[in-house]
């Protein structure tokens, strides 16, 4: 049997949280399944000042903060893929990509997906805000912009 790949953005959200559940419900007694957990961030900007500057020293501190927490976001990325492995799925077909995104989440997931090829998504969806029916969600904009790919939302 071909190996099945799923794609599964994961932004530590509680639908998050769902979305893995389902992942490991579904999937998890099948063989032949790799999974992908996908994490794309807003990228840090670097600041050049000199240090006297009150304004630029709090801004670099600020940035300091930040980049610590994306070092906790990555290590809680490996411990999601740690869960999944305790969950029964092989060590070897579970892993992760943490990387920036200069664009939307939606398109980062796109471009994902069309360089990987594969086979499934799985989305969360939290229905009911009325501003997504202005900007658009994510899972709309990915439904709409792939094709021959199983995209399962979880809401």
């Amino acid at each position: 049997m071909e190996t099945q790949r799923i794609l599964l953005p994961y932004n530590f959200s509680p639908n998050d949280q769902k979305t893995l559940a389902f992942v490991i419900r579904t999937f998890g007694s099948l063989e032949n399944i790799d999974v992908t957990l996908f994490h794309a961030f807003t990228p840090l900007s670097e600041i050049e000042a000199s240090d006297h500057q009150s304004a630029t020293a709090k801004l670099k501190r600020r940035l300091s903060y930040l980049t610590q927490e994306l070092t906790e976001r990555e290590m809680a990325l490996q411990e999601v893929r740690q869960y999944l492995i305790g969950k029964g799925f092989h060590r070897d077909n579970v892993r992760y990509i943490f990387k920036s995104r200069k664009g939307e989440i939606a398109t980062a997931i796109i471009e994902q997906t069309k360089e990987e090829d594969y086979d499934v998504i799985v989305l969360n969806h939290k229905p009911g805000k009325v501003t997504r029916f202005f900007t658009g969600s994510v899972f709309a904009k990915v439904v709409t912009a792939l094709r021959d790919i199983t995209v399962c939302i979880v809401s």
